[in-house]
Parts: C-alpha cells; structure tokens; sequence
C-alpha cells in the first residue's frame, strides 16, 4: 500500500487527480467496511498534498475514491 501512496503522490503533485479502486473478489463483497477502513486509510496518508473529491462509493464489485490536489496558496 505505502509503494502506491509514494506513486499517487507523485501524480497529485504534478496537478492530476487519482482515482483509487479497491475489488472485492468472490465472497470478499461481504466486508464493505474493511474496504472503506483500506480507502479511508489511503486518504489519510496523503493528506498533505491532497483533499478527497468523492468519498468511498461501491459500484458493484468495485469501491472507488477521488483524490485531488489541494489548492496551492
């Protein structure tokens, strides 16, 4: 997870939004609440370059977040 934090970071910092997707396989769909913790906890580490755009939402199988730049002052 920390390898695709420092890559994500690396996109936020040059201005693109990242898009994370978490897929649930089998009978895995049953823990929504672990996935969202696991999104959750990728939001927070990137927090210092980056604001979430649109909150854990699940789409079938798929759990998808938006994270954007923050705004530079």
């Amino acid at each position: 997870m920390n390898f695709k934090m420092k890559n994500a970071a690396e996109f936020i910092k040059d201005g693109n939004k990242v898009k994370v997707t978490l897929l649930f396989k089998g009978r895995g769909i049953i823990y929504k609440e672990q996935g969202e913790l696991a999104l959750s906890k990728f939001a927070v580490g990137l927090e210092e370059v980056a604001k979430v755009e649109q909150l854990p939402k699940l789409e079938g199988k798929r759990m998808t977040i938006f994270i954007s730049p923050k705004k530079k002052k």
